[in-house]
């Protein structure tokens, strides 16, 4: 299998990268800037940006599946997020492993009031960019994970992903590390249990 990994340079890419390498799995590695990403068995790269449908086509010919860790900088404009959904998903790649934000579109309920309001405070302008991006992996039958406060800590053994009927309902928003993240994310792309589905991570 061979994995495409977008935003591979970011906090949550670089890890997913390693933990797809660590599978021994196939990885290509899209970015703007390839050359910043160390050299490694089972790693190949690709220069693209969302904003060129036609180069993330190109990077991705032969990928069995698209993980994506595309963030955002603060202060760039909106529409990075649905340019990069949109460009993966008329890639026709088979597979779309999406992350997402716990507390946007359909997790908004199971977040919890106190997440919806400091979404609606920090993510107001990218709000929209969220949702749009996310429906668009969805429709191609894609997975989105929503995570909530992303942490530096490591993986953990015991996490569970879940469907959002079985996610608690909680008031304090919830943390999950950037590696629980990313291995959970490369699971889903190996096994395939939530086509089609938005989902969250549990890391107890």
């Amino acid at each position: 299998m061979r994995i495409a990994v977008l935003g591979a340079t970011g906090a949550t890419g670089t890890l997913m990268v390693t933990a797809a390498l660590d599978r021994g799995l196939a990885v290509t590695c899209i970015a703007r800037q390839p050359g910043r990403i160390p050299v490694r068995p089972g790693l190949t790269t690709a220069a693209a940006d969302v904003h060129d449908p036609e180069s993330i086509e190109r990077a991705v010919i032969d990928c069995d599946v698209v993980l994506s860790g595309l963030g955002v900088a603060k202060g760039t404009p909106p529409g990075v997020l649905t340019a990069g959904a949109k460009a993966v998903a008329a890639s026709g790649v088979p597979r779309i492993i999406w992350l997402g934000a716990l507390g946007t579109g359909p997790s908004a309920d199971v977040a919890g009031p106190l997440t919806r309001a400091l979404i609606k405070l920090f993510l107001r302008d990218e709000l929209p960019d969220k949702v749009t991006a996310d429906a668009t992996v969805i429709a191609t039958g894609g997975t989105v994970f929503h995570a909530g406060l992303l942490t530096d800590g490591p993986a953990t053994p015991a996490r569970r992903t879940l469907t959002l009927d079985r996610t608690p309902r909680r008031f304090l928003p919830g943390r999950v590390s950037r590696g629980t993240v990313a291995a959970a994310m490369v699971e889903e792309a190996v096994r395939g249990h939530f086509p089609g589905q938005t989902v969250t991570i549990s890391s107890t």
